[in-house]
């Protein structure tokens, strides 16, 4: 089987990287919510030496995942692990920060609610999380590429979409995440940053 390739994450990688170092700061554990290809956790943590990532995802991506984790031979890279949010106990139990990107819009507004409730028990009081994608601002698309992305989403899939930025913040104070930050990136996507 071919290692798994995204060129989306090669052009990402270095402007979320740029973020995470302002909060990934402590020594400690990461996890990663959707690992995907592998080419994020890969990166990250080898430019992170003083965090243990911790990679996971839907048992269907763990093959590709572990290439690019086998290849990397990084002593901080764990995983990857089968994560299904729903699932009542996460294989990362205790993690000061925790990690995912392009997800929230590709999962049902049930599996985000489960993904933030999960993060919510896992973080250290202290932590972070840092969520990464396309979303709209106070229930506006941000763009028309990313309105026609949202009904390419829903087309395929009624659940999927774009989520709003708002609904997230409130979500997040459900599930006592306190919303710190928010940084525009390339491709008119965002890095949201919750605090435990």
């Amino acid at each position: 089987m071919p290692k798994p390739h995204s060129e989306a994450c090669e052009r990402n990688k270095g402007p979320i990287l740029d973020v995470l170092k302002s909060w990934f700061l402590r020594p400690g554990t990461v996890l990663e919510i959707g690992s995907g290809t592998g080419q994020h956790a890969v990166h990250f943590a080898a430019h992170l030496p003083h965090l243990m990532w911790s990679a996971t995802d839907r048992e269907e991506n763990l093959d590709g995942i572990r290439q690019w984790i086998d290849e990397a031979a990084l002593p901080n890279l764990r995983g990857p692990y089968a994560l299904d949010v729903r699932q009542e106990v996460w294989p990362v139990r205790e993690a000061l920060y925790a990690f995912s990107a392009n997800t929230a819009h590709i999962m049902s507004w049930g599996d985000v609610e489960a993904m933030f409730a999960g993060v919510s028990v896992a973080l250290e009081p202290g932590g972070c999380f840092c969520l990464y994608g396309p979303f709209n601002r106070d229930g506006q698309f941000t763009s028309d590429s990313n309105r026609a992305f949202d009904e390419s989403l829903r087309a395929r899939d009624p659940q999927m979409g774009i989520r709003d930025d708002r609904a997230l913040q409130t979500l997040g104070t459900r599930c006592e995440l306190e919303f710190a930050a928010d940084y525009s990136l390339p491709a008119r996507n965002r890095l949201l940053v919750w605090t435990k």
